[in-house]
């Protein structure tokens, strides 16, 4: 169990909490909602003891597994050592036994902690360690080759997901996992999602995957308000509880002020006149009325609209034997598509199999963006008539030039636009006010992934080509371009391994699988039936 008593946070005048008591109870699984700056972050680092609050108390278990997020600090350890740090009663007793057994000569007192040490590693299951983390790092799509090797030598990707199973491992009384599906694809998703329902402690998780929230938590602690308030089930349940209940505080509301007015209209009449004492009561009742003070929710909701200024050809793109590879190894081989006008093309498959190596190979010469012609080996690629581009990689690196505000590096691409649209814009993407003077080197993640949002609305293109667009956002973004998305009325080719925007808005299927890709032409739900 974890609990919270009287915790007061705030950074100079903003307050995040204010006497927040919560209790998080084993056996529950409680996602932790909130938008972007609600404090959600900051709650999690005072739950894993990281930051001590500034006022009020924090108790938790002994075991806790946390989700570390500094990718380096393991960089010297072996993988599969790295998990089982995750049990740190365990890896203590391994290294301190390690050490004895190492000494050219044991004194008694060495034998006799060695004993010690030995109960230790059989109290935590230590003699089955190395096998109980490369079973973890399996379900994680870690393979066995790497689990020898150094942390040092994975990609980012890897590394998070070895981090994971490091707070997944050992039992742990507690779980605290910060956006743990980043960098995962959708096989690890489900399977991470099976392994947290079968979890008996106490589990709390950041995450803006709608879909994973929905199907692993029990319960949702919704930061809003200056507070932390609990509702029972998942995401979408949270949402329908939130909205009844401040519509059913607005209705009362409602109510209570058209009685408040009839009321002072009678105290204004006869104030003055022979009916004091029933004047006097209707006082009271004014003052007994008063309707309940709504607080200011502090969810910020973006406006994402996609239009087209031109509609492109039927046949917006078609392309023959497109390949690519890396240091003579093939990635893409000879695959060959007619994309039609209207498509919605959602490219699925485990990290690792050619999305956006694809994505970059069709891009190469495209119009409107800069040619790269190393990222295609062989194959021809031709987009149609009146073709236009919107293009949100996945690598955001060196896109957004700095030295310019976010309003400056947004107007260059219609210098024709007003001012006033160009705020406008900013303004539907959260950029309020003086955030849209912002240098363009202070963005967050987030905040660079909303203006480039911003600049594809200003483009008004006719086909989307978006990888892993929602890796920034918050659940109120994701929710706001699913249904944009929806919406839209061009070609969409879309790498996500967000399910709800998967299933809400493909209509077809490019299925990356074992260097083939599969051409389903139908949604991805279908496609999922037939893959069962």
């Amino acid at each position: 169990m974890i609990s919270v008593s009287n915790v007061s946070m705030r950074f100079g005048s903003k307050v995040l909490f204010e006497e927040v008591s919560t209790t998080f109870l084993p056996g529950r699984r409680y996602g932790l909602t909130g938008p972007n700056g609600a404090g959600k972050s900051t709650f999690m680092k005072l739950l894993t003891g990281e930051i001590a609050p500034q006022k009020g108390t924090v108790v938790r278990p002994e075991k806790l597994g946390v989700l570390r997020q500094d990718q380096f600090a393991f960089d010297r350890f072996r993988v599969i050592d790295t998990v089982i740090m995750g049990n740190a009663r365990l890896w203590s007793a391994l290294e301190e036994r390690e050490f004895l057994y190492a000494k050219p000569e044991m004194t008694e007192a060495d034998g006799m902690r060695l004993g010690e040490l030995e109960g230790i590693v059989g109290e935590e299951d230590g003699y089955a360690a190395e096998s109980d983390a490369a079973i973890l790092l399996q379900g994680l799509d870690i393979p066995d080759d790497v689990h020898e090797r150094p942390m040092s030598e994975l990609q980012g990707g890897q590394k998070v997901r070895v981090l994971l199973a490091q707070a997944l491992f050992g039992h742990p009384q507690a779980l605290l996992l910060d956006e743990p599906t980043n960098h995962l694809d959708l096989d690890s998703i489900h399977w991470l999602q099976d392994f947290l329902t079968h979890y008996e402690g106490s589990l709390i998780v950041i995450s803006h995957d709608r879909h994973f929230l929905n199907g692993v938590c029990t319960h949702t602690a919704d930061i809003d308000y200056q507070t932390i308030i609990t509702y029972t089930g998942g995401y979408d349940d949270m949402v329908m509880a939130k909205t009844q209940i401040r519509s059913q505080v607005e209705s009362d509301n409602a109510q209570r002020e058209k009685k408040i007015a009839q009321l002072n209209d009678f105290i204004a009449r006869f104030s003055a006149g022979t009916r004091s004492s029933q004047v006097q009561s209707r006082r009271k009742e004014v003052e007994r009325l008063q309707t309940t003070v709504l607080a200011r929710s502090n969810i910020q909701r973006p406006y994402i609209k996609f239009a087209i200024n031109k509609p492109s050809g039927r046949v917006p793109l078609e392309f023959e034997g497109v390949t690519k590879g890396f240091d003579g190894l093939p990635v893409v081989t000879n695959f060959s598509a007619i994309v039609n006008r209207g498509d919605k093309i959602v490219l699925v498959g485990r990290n690792g199999q050619g999305k956006t190596t694809l994505l970059k190979a069709l891009m190469a010469d495209a119009p409107n963006v800069d040619p790269t012609p190393a990222d295609i080996d062989a194959g021809k690629v031709k987009w149609g008539h009146e073709a236009a581009i919107g293009y949100f990689p996945q690598d955001h690196t060196g896109l957004i030039r700095k030295g310019m505000t976010a309003a400056e590096w947004l107007h260059q691409f219609d210098p024709a636009a007003s001012r006033q649209d160009i705020h406008g814009l900013l303004g539907q993407m959260l950029f309020s006010g003086e955030e849209g003077l912002k240098p363009t080197e202070a963005l967050s993640g987030g905040e660079t992934a909303r203006l480039l949002f911003c600049r594809i609305m200003l483009q008004k293109p006719n086909i989307l080509v978006l990888d892993e667009p929602t890796n920034h956002l918050d659940l109120e973004a994701i929710n706001a371009l699913n249904i944009a998305l929806q919406k839209f009325e061009g070609t969409v080719l879309l790498v996500t391994h967000d399910q709800d925007v998967m299933e809400e808005v493909g209509t077809r299927v490019w299925h990356f699988q074992h260097g083939q890709i599969h051409d389903f032409k139908g949604s991805y739900e279908d496609f999922a039936s037939t893959a069962a």
